[in-house]
C-alpha cells in the first residue's frame, strides 16, 4: 500500500509493546516492516488474550502491515540470513538488552563497517551507557525512576498505576519514530547511517516538561496535589451522584467563569483562579458538592451545549461511541485469514496525500519465511538445507 514512507524497509526484531508499536506506527505510513522472530521463544504478544481465530487481538493490531520470518539467531546461517536482509532493509530496530545483539554478531559496530547507510534503532528501557544500561525494567518502573510519578495521584493514596504505558509508547514507541525519520532525513545528505540509542526512562524524564522545567528554575520538586495541573486547583476529575466522573479543566478565566455559572456558583467566580490555598480548597469543595448532586448524564445535558473545557470521563465503549471518535473513524475492522472482521484503532495520523486505509493483521510466526528467502534468490535446495539446519526451529515456512 501507498503512503508517506512508501521506498522505506525496515527490519524489526522487536517483540511485546515499544518496538512492535514504533515499527506499527511506520507501516501505517507506508513503509514496509519484516519481523524477524525467534522460532524458539515465542514473543509473548502472540499469547495475549483475547484470540480471534486463534489470533491475539493485540499481536494481530500491533504487527498489522507487517510480514514475518522465522529465524534461530543462535545458528550462524541465519546471521547469514540477516546480512542477505541487509542489503536490502537499511533499518533495523530492536529491542534487546545492551549487548545482546553483539553477542549475536549483529552489533552496530559490526554491521555498520558492511552496511555504512544502515539506520539502527535500539530501544532499551535504560538506554546502552550508565550503571542500569543491562537492568530488567517495565513502563512502571521507568516512570518512578523518571520523577513522574511522584506527583501523579492522590496526596494521600500515592501514585496510582496507569492504564497506558505512558514510558512504553510516548517514551519508546513515539520517540523511536521522531529518531527514525530524522536519522533518513540526515541520511539524505550525509550518505551514512547511525545508531540511535532510545531510552524509555530519558523520554519519560524529559515527559516532566513543565514542571521539570520549574524546578530547575529554583521551584520546589512538586508534589501529588501541589501543582494547578495535579490536583491542586478546579482542574480535577470530580464524582457525580451515580459515582461517575466528570473532567474539569476550566483553567482560564471565561472558562471558570462559565462552569460557575453552569453550577450554579456565580460567587465562585472571584475566587475560582486564586492562588491561596484556602481558596482553592473553598472552592473545590463547592465543585465537589455540587456534582455529587446530578449524575453523570445529568451533567453532560448541562454541558454539551456549552464551551467551558468540562467533558465526561468515558469507559472504552462510551469512547469508541462518542460522536468526535466516530466522526474522525478512530475504528476500523481489518479481515482475518479466516474471514472474521476484527475492528482496530486506525492510525491518529492523516495526510492529506495518502488516504488511510488499514493494513492487514499481524502475519503468523514465520508465515512469509519461504517468499522473503526466496526473493533474496535462495533457491529451494538452500532453504530445505537450512531448514535441516534448524534455523527455522520447528516451523514450517
Amino acid at each position: 500500500m501507498s503512503g508517506p514512507l512508501s521506498g522505506l524497509k525496515v527490519l524489526d526484531f522487536s517483540t511485546l509493546l515499544p518496538g512492535p508499536c514504533a515499527t506499527m506506527m511506520l507501516a501505517d505510513m507506508g513503509a514496509e516492516v519484516l519481523r524477524v522472530e525467534s522460532p524458539t521463544r515465542l514473543d509473548l504478544l502472540r499469547a495475549m488474550p483475547p484470540r480471534v481465530e486463534g489470533m491475539s487481538a493485540a499481536h494481530a493490531y500491533l504487527n498489522r502491515g507487517k510480514a514475518s520470518v522465522a529465524l534461530d539467531l543462535k545458528k550462524p546461517s541465519s546471521v547469514a540470513v540477516v546480512h542477505r536482509l541487509l542489503e536490502e532493509y537499511d533499518i533495523l530496530v530492536e529491542q534487546f538488552r545492551p549487548g545482546v545483539m553483539q553477542k549475536l554478531g549483529l552489533g552496530y559496530e559490526t554491521l555498520s563497517e558492511m552496511f555504512p547507510r544502515l539506520i539502527y534503532c535500539s530501544i532499551t528501557g535504560y538506554g546502552q551507557t550508565g550503571p542500569y544500561a543491562r537492568r530488567a525494567g517495565h513502563d512502571i518502573n521507568y516512570l518512578a525512576l523518571s520523577g513522574a510519578s511522584s506527583y501523579a495521584g492522590r496526596a494521600k493514596g500515592g501514585p496510582p498505576p496507569l492504564g497506558v504505558q505512558v514510558a512504553d509508547v510516548a517514551g519508546g514507541s513515539h520517540h523511536a519514530v521522531m529518531a527514525l525519520l530524522a536519522a533518513v532525513i540526515d541520511r539524505h545528505s550525509s550518505d551514512q547511517g547511525q545508531w540511535l540509542d532510545i531510552s524509555m526512562t530519558d523520554a519519560a524524564f524529559v515527559l516532566n516538561h513543565m514542571s521539570l522545567a520549574g524546578f530547575l528554575a529554583g521551584e520546589a520538586p512538586p508534589e501529588a496535589e501541589s501543582t494547578l495541573l495535579n490536583g491542586a486547583g478546579v482542574y480535577d476529575y470530580y464524582q457525580t451522584k451515580d459515582e461517575r466522573y466528570l473532567a474539569i479543566g476550566s483553567l482560564e478565566p471565561q472558562f471558570a467563569q462559565g462552569l460557575c455559572q453552569a453550577l450554579g456558583l456565580p460567587q465562585l467566580a472571584s475566587r475560582i483562579l486564586s492562588q491561596t490555598e484556602s481558596d482553592r480548597q473553598y472552592c473545590k469543595a463547592e465543585i465537589a458538592g455540587a456534582i455529587g448532586r446530578k449524575t453523570l448524564a445529568e451533567w453532560v445535558a448541562v454541558f454539551e451545549p456549552l464551551d467551558v473545557c468540562v467533558e465526561p470521563v468515558l469507559n472504552l465503549q462510551e469512547a469508541i461511541e462518542h460522536p468526535q471518535i466516530q466522526a474522525r473513524e478512530l475504528i476500523q475492522s481489518t479481515q482475518l485469514p479466516g474471514g472474521a472482521l476484527l475492528p482496530q484503532p486506525a492510525s491518529p495520523l492523516r495526510f492529506s496525500r495518502h488516504p488511510r486505509s488499514l493494513r492487514e493483521p499481524g502475519h503468523d510466526l514465520g508465515q512469509d519465511t519461504r517468499s522473503v528467502l526466496q526473493s533474496l534468490g535462495y533457491d529451494e535446495n538452500q532453504i530445505n538445507g537450512l531448514q535441516q539446519e534448524g534455523v527455522f526451529g520447528r516451523l514450517k515456512p
